[in-house]
């Protein structure tokens, strides 16, 4: 296979700081992170597939690359994320990390577009709340936000509107969270081949990578020129 390498001196300053030990080519890089992030594969299938284009690369070595670029991918994305809606739809979905089950906490507006998104090991009051207070610094205070019967939930939702002089509007009306319910599906499919995680930190970093590739399939990321690139091009135009 041939390999065509991206120049390293046309990086963004923190990408390139991250690529300084890594000595594989750029473009085998980026394509495993993107495919493991984007489709449902496990490292070991990435392996095979490397190998099928003559690229020798273990499964490890692809986990190393994941964990040191996705937190770069997310922190570039946060900064040119397209604005939501002020409707939002939140729920948590369940993942699960060395045999145990953890919580990933989610929103999304009534188009479906991505609110937030945020793991915790406990699925409780406190993790609800901080998971409200981060989506409402990264994408500005909502007019209503529908919940489930969580008692957790609403008990978050009121201790933040305890704090504000114009309350948000709560609503538990479970059909309304069919969106957000539906949302799962698409990250719940990438991370089945994975059969689970056996580091948290590794499962947070790998949740986050495969949540930026959804909102960009979703068209949540800003382009310059107002045009309409690949999901593929939008990732890679991050890294430059």
């Amino acid at each position: 296979m041939k390999k065509t390498e991206t120049p390293r001196k046309t990086l963004a300053a923190g990408i390139a700081r991250a690529l300084k030990r890594l000595h594989y080519p750029l473009d085998v890089m980026l394509l495993c992170v993107r495919w493991y992030v984007a489709y449902s594969l496990s490292l070991r299938n990435l392996e095979e597939m490397m190998a099928e284009r003559g690229i020798e690369v273990d499964h490890s070595t692809v986990h190393r690359w994941v964990i040191k670029l996705v937190p770069l991918f997310e922190k570039t994305f946060r900064k040119h994320k397209q604005p939501v809606g002020k409707s939002w739809r939140m729920d948590e979905t369940y993942i699960k990390v060395k045999g145990q089950w953890k919580y990933l906490y989610r929103a999304v507006d009534k188009a479906g577009k991505t609110i937030d998104f945020l793991f915790r090991a406990k699925r409780d009051k406190v993790a609800a709340r901080r998971f409200f207070e981060k989506s409402i610094a990264q994408n500005g205070v909502p007019e209503t936000i529908t919940i489930d019967k969580s008692g957790s939930n609403l008990a978050a939702l009121h201790a933040v509107n305890a704090e504000r002089e114009t309350p948000i509007t709560i609503r538990q009306v479970k059909y309304l969270n069919n969106v957000v319910e539906q949302d799962h599906r698409a990250i719940k499919r990438i991370t089945r081949p994975m059969l689970g995680f056996k580091d948290f930190r590794c499962a947070r970093i790998i949740l986050s990578g495969i949540e930026v590739m959804h909102m960009i399939r979703k068209g949540q990321l800003k382009t310059e020129d107002g045009t309409h690139p690949s999901a593929a091009e939008q990732f890679y135009s991050m890294v430059m």
